[in-house]
C-alpha cells in the first residue's frame, strides 16, 4: 500500500481520551486509539503524537475562574504528562514501541524533549508522544502540535477529532451546517473557523504545513488519511 504521508504529527484532544465519560481517561478509548496507531506503523508510518489535557484540567478555563494564568497553564501542561502516559501505556501493552518526551523535564517519569533524539526515535519506528505542550504558560497544545511537527519535519498534521471536518458552524447544533473539503490558512482565520487556536493556525501557513481534520471516532481514518484518500478537511496553502 502506497503512503502519502511517511512522518505524522497526530493532535488528539484531552476530551477524546474521556469517550462517554464526564471527566477522566476512558480505557476502552485508549485501546481503540492505540489500534489505530497500530495499524498504521505497520504501513511505514513514523507517528508522533501531542495530546491536549480537556479531561483533566483546562488552562484557560481555571485561569477565567480567577487562577493565576501562568499556574493554571501548568497545571494543564502537567496534566498533558498524565494523558502522554496513559497512551504510552496502552500502546506498549499492543506492542508499540513509545517514548514519552516532556517539554518540562520529569527524569524519573519520561525523557526530556530532545529534538534530534525524538527524529531518532521516529527512525526507529518508535512512537513518541510530545507531552507538557511547549513547556510554556499561554501556548495551547495546538500551537505545541504544530511546532512540534515543524521541528521533526512531519509531512502533515492530523487533527483527530469527533466531527468528520471542518464546518462554517457547528454541525452538533446547525443541521445546515456546511462542511469544507478544503479551506486556506487565511480563510481559517478570516471567518474565525474554530480548527485550532489562531497561533497554530499561523505557525503552520508560515511553513506551508497542512493540517487535515478527520473524525477519530471512525474507524480506519487514520490509515485512509496517510494512504492520500480524501477524509475529512485539508488545510493547506
Amino acid at each position: 500500500m502506497e503512503l502519502k504521508y511517511k512522518r505524522i504529527l497526530l493532535k488528539l484532544s484531552g476530551e477524546a481520551l474521556m469517550g462517554n465519560d464526564l471527566f477522566g481517561i476512558n480505557t476502552d478509548v485508549l485501546a481503540e486509539i492505540s489500534d489505530e496507531i497500530k495499524e498504521i506503523i505497520s504501513l511505514g508510518v513514523e507517528v508522533a503524537i501531542v495530546i491536549g489535557a480537556g479531561n483533566i484540567f483546562r488552562g484557560v478555563k481555571g485561569a477565567s475562574q480567577g487562577m493565576d494564568r501562568t499556574t493554571a497553564d501548568n497545571m494543564g501542561m502537567l496534566a498533558t504528562v498524565i494523558n502522554s502516559l496513559a497512551l504510552q501505556d496502552s500502546l506498549e501493552r499492543s506492542g508499540v514501541a513509545t517514548r514519552v518526551m516532556s517539554a518540562i523535564p520529569m527524569r524519573l517519569v519520561c525523557e526530556p524533549y530532545i529534538r534530534r533524539r525524538a527524529a531518532r526515535h521516529l527512525e526507529k519506528g518508535r512512537v513518541v508522544i510530545f507531552a507538557a505542550g511547549t513547556g510554556n504558560p499561554y501556548f495551547t497544545t495546538d500551537s505545541a502540535g504544530v511546532l512540534r511537527a515543524l521541528e521533526i519535519d512531519a509531512d502533515v498534521i492530523i487533527k483527530a477529532t469527533k466531527v468528520d471536518g471542518v464546518y462554517d458552524k457547528d454541525p452538533m447544533v446547525h443541521a445546515d451546517a456546511v462542511k469544507y473539503e478544503s479551506l486556506s490558512y487565511h480563510e481559517v482565520l478570516t471567518k474565525g473557523l474554530r480548527v485550532m487556536d489562531a497561533a497554530g493556525i499561523a505557525i503552520a501557513s508560515e511553513d506551508g504545513k497542512p493540517i487535515m481534520v478527520l473524525n477519530m471516532t471512525t474507524p480506519g481514518n487514520i490509515r485512509r488519511a496517510v494512504c492520500g484518500e480524501s477524509v475529512g478537511s485539508l488545510i493547506s496553502s
